[in-house]
């Protein structure tokens, strides 16, 4: 659903929920266009609306910390480079994607950041958990919101490659 709101928004369609004890807790789209801020990622929109709230209510470091090692992720598309090491950092538990992210996927296709084997990239003092993630869920129906994201031509590109598509 996030994703489709992003693509109403003419953001690339990146939508994510995250869950918790099996209850929906954050979600997020991108809005990179709408901010006209680069990092406005779905992952990362869904995690500072957590952070908010845990901060609302009062929270602790450790409590924070103890909370993401216990969600699921699910997003439209791999986490790019950023956000996959974010949510190494933050210690979360799972991440499920449909399709592949090949120019910047943090998930495998060009690091592997949420292996916890991987070398720490920043720095040793940044601790990188790790998390479980699997590729490949409802990976037609995320293609094909990419493919109409593209179709219509993206009129916030400097340069669009191909006219754009009137979409009513």
């Amino acid at each position: 659903m996030e994703s489709k709101l992003a693509l109403e928004s003419l953001e690339v369609p990146v939508g994510c929920v995250i869950i918790k004890d099996g209850e929906l807790i954050a979600l997020g789209r991108n809005r990179t266009t709408e901010t006209r801020n680069a990092t406005r990622h779905a992952e990362m929109e869904a995690i500072d609306n957590l952070l908010e709230m845990w901060q609302r209510d009062g929270l602790s470091k450790a409590e924070v910390a103890k909370n993401f090692s216990q969600c699921i992720l699910y997003v439209t598309c791999e986490p790019c480079i950023m956000c996959a090491a974010a949510l190494s950092f933050l210690g979360i538990k799972e991440v499920y994607y449909g399709c592949a992210n090949e120019k910047f996927g943090g998930c495998g296709s060009i690091l592997s950041l949420h292996s916890s084997y991987s070398e720490p990239f920043i720095s040793d003092k940044v601790p990188q958990r790790g998390f479980k993630c699997t590729g490949g869920l409802m990976s037609s129906e995320a293609i094909s919101l990419f493919r109409s994201f593209y179709e219509q031509g993206n009129p916030n590109a400097p340069k669009p490659h191909r006219p754009l598509v009137k979409v009513e």
